[in-house]
């Protein structure tokens, strides 16, 4: 048995330690806003924030992790500011296309914006680097990334 912390709550899990995180979160835990997207930590579907800092947890395994690390995925953060800041956002600029991207897409961005409120277009594009959509949609996701920004008072 593993003991996680998981959106605020400890659960435990009967896993092996080598298993991915986003496989404990999906097939044990029943917590199916991560997606699986490439399994080799390319493209950024699967993150989630481990101590706050966006992983990918299609290759971490969990017994890496530990039972002191916060886990926090998309469907953890519906009272977090930041987070209802970038949903209004990503509506406001109509990001969306397929939408099978966007869960990791959210969370590397509110990972950017709780390090950096006022990201410069160089920090917006190193802090969703490797966050893949085959929609196409960066110029959109960058735009509400700036709108949020700008709605938290933040000047360039």
């Amino acid at each position: 048995m593993l003991t996680l912390q998981i959106n605020g709550k400890s659960v435990e899990v009967d896993v092996d330690p080598d298993t991915p995180l986003l496989w404990v979160l999906r097939d044990v835990l029943g917590m199916t806003g991560t997606k699986y997207g490439c399994g080799i930590a390319e493209c950024g579907v699967c993150t989630v924030h481990v101590d706050g800092r966006p992983v990918r947890s299609c290759s971490l395994p969990v017994g890496l992790i530990g039972p002191r690390k916060a886990i926090i995925t998309i469907e953890g953060l519906q009272a977090d500011p930041v987070a209802a800041a970038v949903r209004k956002a990503w509506l406001d600029i109509d990001v969306v296309q397929c939408g099978y991207c966007q869960p990791g897409q959210i969370m590397a961005a509110i990972a950017l914006l709780k390090k950096i409120p006022n990201p410069t277009d160089e920090q917006i594009e190193a802090g969703m680097s490797g966050n893949l959509c085959r929609c196409g949609t960066y110029m959109r996701i960058r735009a509400a990334i700036r709108n949020v920004a700008a709605a938290q008072g933040a000047t360039p």
